[in-house]
């Protein structure tokens, strides 16, 4: 039990590490859809749990690095849901669901308020976070959906699951 604990755990700082350097190093204006990549690949393989804590863990990383605290609330609700959704189904397509509506709406739902307190946000709307993180998460989620179908069709991901189990 000890050791898989240790195997999420060193998984779950790799995954944080993954996605901080993607979206360091591959910018988009506004978007970071290789976080949403690594939080659905985190909720399939290490749970909600784990996953919640690679998002948390990339955030911090991103805000220390001259982000807004949204780089923190914009990725930690999908993984949470995502993973949530993939413990009680096991269908990997569903996952990107999760990780769209909670990124998507849960996201930027909390962030809106934190921008204003903290930023001085002028915006009216609660809403107005929602255009901008749903398309990031529709791509990144996508992409992590591939890249975990490739990985059930070549076996891979049933050796990793098994292992992590």
């Amino acid at each position: 039990m000890q050791k898989n604990v240790t195997k999420k755990m060193a998984l779950t700082a790799m995954l944080a590490c993954l996605a901080f350097v993607l979206n360091t190093f591959v910018y988009f204006p506004a978007m970071a859809p290789f976080q949403h990549c690594v939080d659905v690949i985190a909720a399939v393989l290490v749970g909600p749990w784990y996953g919640f804590a690679a998002a948390l863990l990339c955030g911090i990383m991103r805000m220390l690095s001259g982000r807004t605290i949204q780089a923190v609330t914009g990725a930690i609700y999908g993984p949470i849901l995502g993973g949530l959704i993939y413990k009680k189904t096991k269908n990997i397509y569903l996952v990107w669901i999760g990780e769209v509506i909670g990124t998507g709406f849960f996201g930027a739902m909390s962030s809106y308020p934190l921008m204003k307190m903290f930023y001085g946000l002028d915006a009216q709307s609660p809403f107005y976070y929602i255009p901008f993180y749903t398309p990031s998460a529709v791509v990144g989620a996508a992409m992590g959906v591939a890249i975990l179908v490739i990985l059930k069709k070549t076996a891979v991901l049933g050796r990793m699951q098994n292992e992590l189990a």
